[in-house]
């Protein structure tokens, strides 16, 4: 549900690209490595029902992934923006609670979250909040139930839900960070969806050529979100790494232990994410009734919401991290960190005042 600091299909030569998303055929040598539990349901599935999409492979294999571990952290395979730094989440939760205030403070507001890790990025934002005199219910969007453990020492008296259509009719402040990256996309090669196969000892694409990526269950999921919103007043916050314009282009990729990793390979034990569609979740949110913001950059909305303020302060409080605090700063915020790969978009009621930061 992450990515690395810089833009892999930029920063990557062609050859490590190539490596990274995994050789399309696997040679004999192989057939002799231990299989995961997943790839061999997987097998056993294409052996009997034929070649499967790459987006019910990449469900599969996240939906197991997230299942059977925390993969947050230097012993998983990817870091957060809320692992970072409590900045992170402190900004969010101003950020909603002034649009909260300036909606006219409604009550029976909830606060909820896709996808919330560890709920690192709940708690500090719920601190802020409480400070600016919202203390809302706390409604968690997560099946996994690992992290639901972890959830649970961070946030108590949470309320956890399967899916965004569970969520009360009520409304929402919401964040949704880096959690439509992991939702499945589809690949589509001269108009022709692209599939995985067994072939030559091991798992395959059944083509190549040019790209084309659309996710159903992203549109989906901001539909069911956006309808919510539109019908009973909210905002959500979605942040993730990907553009901010539709575009053709393969963009899928794995990481493990903090490395790019073949997409193939290791099925349930490795991250599987694609660039987010902006535009695409932009039209989804528009047509279920919600208003969409522009889209911004991690690092311009950071700087915007003041964070630059706070890392002063903190740093005047806690004069023994001023460096650690300064590098925070820099990893969130600077364009060859997480600054310009990672976006930022605001969903709201109509009746509700469009976020500060999208100016």
């Amino acid at each position: 549900m992450a990515v690395a600091a810089a833009d892999p299909w930029r920063s990557l030569s062609d050859g490590d690209r190539e490596q990274a998303q995994g050789p399309r055929r696997t040679d004999g040598r192989d057939c002799k490595r231990l299989l995961t539990p997943l790839e061999r349901a997987l097998r056993e599935r294409i052996r009997s029902d034929g070649p499967i999409t790459l987006e019910a492979y990449m469900e599969a294999c996240n939906a197991y992934y997230y299942a059977t571990r925390d993969p947050l952290g230097a012993s998983g395979d990817f870091t957060t923006a809320p692992e970072i730094s409590q900045m992170f989440g402190e900004l969010v939760g101003a950020c909603l609670a002034d649009c909260w205030t300036r909606a006219g403070r409604p009550g029976k507001a909830i606060y909820a979250e896709l996808g919330p890790g560890r709920g690192t990025l709940a708690a500090d934002a719920l601190r802020t909040m409480r400070m600016a005199g919202l203390e809302p219910p706390v409604h968690l969007v997560e099946t996994s139930p690992v992290l639901r453990e972890a959830q649970a020492q961070a946030v108590p008296g949470a309320i956890w839900h399967d899916s965004i259509d569970d969520l009360p009719q009520a409304p929402l402040t919401v964040v949704a960070n880096e959690f439509f990256d992991a939702l499945p996309v589809r690949q589509f090669v001269d108009g022709v969806e692209r599939r995985v196969s067994v072939a030559a000892g091991g798992l395959a694409f059944d083509r190549d050529g040019q790209v084309v990526e659309q996710s159903p269950a992203r549109a989906e999921a901001a539909a069911a979100l956006s309808g919510s919103i539109a019908t009973n007043g909210g905002v959500a916050l979605v942040i993730d790494y990907g553009h901010a314009k539709s575009a053709p282009g393969e963009t899928l990729q794995a990481l493990h232990g903090h490395k790019f990793a073949a997409v193939l390979d290791r099925p349930g034990e490795q991250d599987l994410t694609a660039h987010v569609d902006f535009e695409a979740l932009a039209e989804a949110a528009r047509s279920a009734g919600a208003k969409a913001s522009p889209v911004v950059t991690q690092g311009l909305w950071l700087e915007r919401l003041g964070i630059a303020a706070r890392a002063a302060s903190l740093a005047r409080r806690h004069p023994d991290r001023t460096e650690e605090i300064a590098a925070s700063h820099r990893r969130l915020c600077d364009p060859q960190e997480m600054g310009s790969l990672f976006k930022v978009m605001a969903i709201h009621a109509p009746e509700w005042p469009r976020p500060e930061g999208f100016e």
